[in-house]
């Protein structure tokens, strides 16, 4: 049963990897991945960047399962909104108003675990990106920014 299950998740694998965005033109997407990694890495961390005039997606650090989770929005006083929120809803709401977004707040009840949210253009690329990092040790998003944009010039963006 388990070898029959892995022969049918290889091609699953192989369509879902082959669907996924490779990176922004003129850099290496290993690169890139392993400075994101290095300043936000975590399972829980997703990071999507789009082109600001078209809005496609030109790259996302992770699989869709940590991309399309919605957690609390955040508000800006760090309380949890009432809203959730996914990466890409974030993406979407940059690039309609080229903001730059840094919010954090706790992700569960009893405030164990936290929810931290970046985005905004990547300065000169013509590019936005949103990040998102939950878990019990998930950096603020003013943090994430500020790792984020050192990762950036380190890949070359």
């Amino acid at each position: 049963m388990t070898v029959r299950f892995a022969l049918l998740a290889l091609p699953l694998a192989a369509v879902l990897t082959a669907c996924s965005p490779d990176a922004p033109k003129g850099v290496d997407k290993e690169t890139l991945d392993n400075a994101i990694s290095k300043a936000i890495g975590d399972p829980s961390t997703c990071l999507l960047i789009a082109e600001q005039g078209s809005g496609k997606l030109v790259y996302r650090y992770n699989t869709h399962i940590a991309c399309d989770r919605a957690l609390p929005a955040c508000t800006a006083n760090g309380a949890a909104g009432p809203a959730t929120q996914t990466p890409d809803d974030l993406l979407k709401a940059t690039l309609k108003d080229g903001q730059t977004r840094t919010l954090s707040c706790s992700s569960t009840q009893d405030a164990s675990r936290g929810v931290g949210w970046a985005a905004g253009p990547i300065p000169g690329k013509g590019l936005v990106y949103s990040a998102m990092m939950e878990g019990d040790r998930a950096f603020p998003g003013r943090m994430m920014a500020d790792r984020l944009a050192r990762a950036f010039k380190d890949a070359g963006l």
